[in-house]
């Protein structure tokens, strides 16, 4: 972390102010409209209509000169401004702002916020690292977004809203019901529990990808890795049957790979602990737009199931599960 004298606390008002006049120029000269977008129609609108409609033509080269015009004065403006100063406002800026906002400002802006650096120390300063030093993410930046914005994408996961967000798919004998654990958690957050009976019980979530903030371009191109857990435990003394299967969906719900990974019959035992399913799908091939996770089972006195997560996560994490290319 730099130490700044008053000097370099004058460049970064000067320079935050800088920021600031020049996307409000943009702003105003694209009406409102985000600057990267609307210089591409701009320019492509340009190219496609020169000799048809010269008027429209000549009103985006006027824009989009007045554009560039302001990045190339930028250019010059900052030169004098020592580029450790420069990082350090953006470190010190949120990375959706240095994103969508500073890296528009001008060349050299543009050329930190797409260095590998930058999203390393970012990464380094928010304290989120791979687990393997000796293997680093090929991708900084999305390796930093995936790590920052990491969530469980199922709903009601741990019964604390009883059936609320899950479909019920079979309802056997006496059906799903939700209930407090009767044997401790590992994780001492986790208190309820979904349910089964002794006939066969089945629910599922439908993610929709994109309403998630997954585009589709996001998915067909990085085919991030998706991880799915889930726990549940067997009755004891009597035998059971637990299964937990995924399906990654096109546009139309269409299937495009059904992976079954876990269907485990348990003959009669005696106490057993809660245990943990794992696993992490990759090379599932482009299309993808959803995901629908289903699983339940069947006992005498019901399979428990709770804590079941699906999530987007870094390539970069070290697997202790195992690790399903879904071909």
């Amino acid at each position: 972390m730099f130490h700044f004298s008053r000097r370099d606390c004058c460049y970064i008002k000067s320079q935050s102010q800088l920021v600031y006049c020049n996307v409000r120029s943009m702003k105003r000269n694209f009406g409102g409209s985000t600057p990267t977008s609307e210089c591409t129609k701009v320019s492509n609108k340009r190219q496609k209509n020169q000799n048809t409609r010269m008027g429209q033509s000549e009103s985006g080269y006027v824009a989009s000169k007045d554009f560039e015009t302001r990045s190339d004065a930028c250019s010059g403006q900052q030169s004098a401004v020592p580029l450790a100063v420069v990082e350090e406002i953006l470190l010190n800026l949120p990375a959706h702002q240095v994103v969508q906002v500073c890296r528009l400002v001008c060349r050299e802006w543009k050329e930190l916020v797409d260095s590998a650096a930058h999203w390393r120390e970012r990464c380094r300063t928010e304290g989120l690292q791979p687990y393997d030093a000796s293997r680093p993410p090929e991708d900084w930046r999305l390796f930093y977004f995936l790590s920052k914005f990491r969530r469980n994408l199922l709903k009601n996961p741990r019964a604390e809203d009883g059936l609320q967000g899950w479909e019920i798919v079979q309802n056997g004998a006496d059906r799903w019901v939700t209930e407090r654990n009767s044997k401790p958690f590992p994780d001492n957050t986790v208190t309820r529990c979904f349910v089964t009976s002794h006939g066969l019980c089945l629910k599922e979530q439908l993610i929709d990808l994109k309403k998630e903030g997954y585009s589709d371009a996001f998915m067909d191109q990085l085919r991030p890795r998706i991880k799915i857990s889930d726990w549940y435990i067997p009755p004891s003394g009597y035998r059971s049957h637990y299964t937990l299967y995924v399906q990654f969906l096109d546009q139309e719900k269409n299937p495009i790979r059904t992976c079954h990974p876990y269907n485990y019959f348990r003959q009669q035992g005696s106490d057993y602990p809660w245990c943990q399913i794992t696993y992490v799908f990759r090379d599932y091939g482009p299309g993808v737009r959803f995901i629908r996770f289903t699983h339940g089972g069947m006992g005498w006195s019901g399979i428990r199931v709770t804590n079941s997560s699906v999530e987007i996560c870094p390539a970069a994490e070290r697997w202790t599960s195992r690790v399903e290319d879904c071909t």
